[in-house]
């Protein structure tokens, strides 16, 4: 009694189309948008300036690339950096840790 099944894709529902959240697709519209501007205003004959004009677009569709257990690049970008600033410290809590108490 009081056992809830929980399914694995739950959270899928508060996702738009199941996949983005509202500041991914914001942030890929920058990004597409800029690129858009981009390909109007500057000379893409030339190959280099239209790599220039499609990188914001092409930058902004890689961040928000759907990952496996993660929620996307955006996120494990963020959470590499995370792990590589913040100063962490793991606490040892072992079967031969004393825990700072002595036997009696």
């Amino acid at each position: 009694m009081g056992e809830y099944l929980i399914p694995a894709n739950s959270k899928k529902s508060m996702l738009i189309f199941g996949l983005f959240t509202k500041f991914d697709l914001i942030l890929f519209g920058i990004g597409m948008t800029i690129s858009l501007i981009c390909l109007l205003v500057l000379p893409i004959q030339e190959a280099l300036w239209a790599i220039v004009a499609l990188a914001p677009g092409l930058i902004t569709g890689f961040l928000v690339l759907p990952i496996p257990n993660y929620h996307n690049m955006l996120t494990i970008i963020k959470e590499a950096y995370v792990f590589y600033t913040i100063r962490q410290s793991f606490i040892w809590k072992g079967w031969c840790f004393s825990n700072g108490e002595e036997k009696k």
